[in-house]
Parts: C-alpha cells; structure tokens; sequence
C-alpha cells in the first residue's frame, strides 16, 4: 500500500454543472489519501482546486467499484450525484469499467450509472439512479421560511424562496447548518423560471457554496413536488448549468440524476508539496 505523503498522485479533474471533482482511480486498493492532503489538492490558490476527491477502488461484491468521498475539507462524505457521474467519465475513460451501465458501491448503498460518450472531446452524459428520496419528518420553517429535510443517501435541507440570487448565501448557509451539529447540506430554491422547472443554490456540507449539487438537486425536486409546484420531471437550474431529476411516479421510487460531465485536465502531484 502507498504511504500517505510519498510518491505522486495521478488523478484526472472532471465538472458537471460547475460542481468540479479530482477523481484518483485506484482498482487495486493501494493509496490512501489524509484529511490535509485532501485539503491541499482542493485548494484553488495553493492547490490544483475541486469541490472534493473522489478514490475509485474495487468492487465489494455488490458493485463494479467503489466510491470513496472526500468533501474538500478533508472530511468523508457518504454520496454526491454529481460526484458519481465525474466518478463514471475517470473510471470508463480509465478502462476501469465497462459502459453503458455498472455499478459503485458508495456510503450511502450502490447506485446504478448509465453512460454515454459525446461526440465533442471530453464530453459525455451520465445518469445515476440514486435510489428512492426521502422527506424527513414534517415540514418546518428555516429562518423564517418554508423548509423540509431530506435524505438522499446524505443529509439536506430545502429552504423555499422568491429568489435564490438575492440570498446571501455565505452568512444564511452555514447559519442554518449550524443547528444540525452532524452537517447538512442547504438549497435555497424558487420556482421556476418555466413549468416544472426550479432554480437552486446550494451550501455543501465540508466545502461552501458549488456551483451545483447533483443530491441536492434531487432533494429539491422532490420537496418542490410536494409543495406542488413541478411535476415528476424537473429541470433544476444550477448556478453551473441545468441538471434533469425524474422522481418517479410515486414517493420511494428511484430517482434519476441525468446531466452533461466534462473531463477537464489531467494532473500529475508530487505528494510530498501537499502536507
């Protein structure tokens, strides 16, 4: 195994919707990454800069590989949905998997992705099934506003308001975190601008404000469905770009997370420059 520190990382950087990934392709289990390593590879100043890094090892059994999760402070997170598909471009374009479809084994279960190539360079479309979306408890109120919780595999919190661009996102988000001491993600939503259509910020739990989140998409679309607002197909609008969520018919039916992914660069650290 390679000792935390020593030697080079290899890793390829991918975004989809803005919401941009470092993805390490380890097949044989043979690297672990610390928490300040981490830290360093996602800083946009002193580091190569990500939401967080993604370490694909082995399949478990129930899954082609795995997803290991690190938010960009270093922490370990159980899921991401834009997460999972930059995980699909590195591993295929690494001929780690095989497409259309297969399988990742992630902290939150095993999540299905299908995959297709583009014909622009780099390019591609990914879409996960992230499994059944859960509304937490009742409907409650956040700062004054209309909110729900849910579990999407990690935690969310969605706020509703008339518009996302007027809140002030780096005092509001880690004010409403605040009262959830194991972390939450926060979206701040609107209907809108066209039918079943939402507009969404987003406070990540570990990194700050993205430019999207492919869960938190998926948790607003379902909390903008029971407050009637879209139907069973919504597009959410991302400050990055436009990500499609199908909840299904029903309540506890699998959800879908389809969007474009990009393949940005390829980067070559010396380990021993981010500690």
């Amino acid at each position: 195994m390679a000792s935390v520190g020593t030697g080079t990382l290899r890793l390829s950087k991918h975004e989809g919707a803005g919401n941009d990934f470092l993805v390490l392709l380890d097949p044989s289990d043979q690297i672990r990454l610390s928490p300040a390593e981490v830290r360093g590879l996602c800083d946009r100043r002193r580091g190569v800069g990500a939401d967080g890094v993604i370490r694909v090892g082995p399949g478990d059994g129930r899954a082609t590989v795995s997803m290991e999760l690190h938010n960009a402070d270093g922490g370990i997170a159980e899921t991401s949905g834009n997460g999972l598909r930059c995980l699909a471009q590195a591993a295929v374009d690494g001929a780690v998997v095989t497409p259309p479809r297969f399988t990742v084994a992630t902290g939150a279960g095993v999540a299905t992705i299908d995959y297709e190539a583009s014909d622009s360079p780099g390019s591609a479309r990914a879409t996960v099934d992230i499994g059944a979306v859960r509304l937490v408890g009742p409907a409650s109120t956040a700062g004054g506003r209309p909110a729900q919780r849910v579990d999407t595999g990690n935690p969310h919190l969605v706020v509703r308001c008339e518009d996302p661009a007027a809140i002030d996102l780096p005092v509001l988000g880690p004010e409403l975190a605040a009262d959830y001491p194991e972390g939450i993600n926060v979206e701040f939503v609107a209907a809108g601008p066209g039918p079943d259509e939402i507009t969404m910020r987003v406070w990540e739990r570990g990194v700050g404000e993205t430019w999207a989140c492919g869960s938190g998409s998926c948790a607003a679309a379902a909390v903008a469905r029971a407050w009637g607002l879209v139907g069973a197909n919504v597009h959410v609008r991302n400050p990055g770009g436009t990500l499609e969520v199908s909840l299904g018919e029903k309540d506890g039916d699998p959800v879908l997370l389809g969007g474009p992914v990009r393949r940005v660069a390829d980067v070559v650290v010396d380990r021993n420059v981010l500690t």
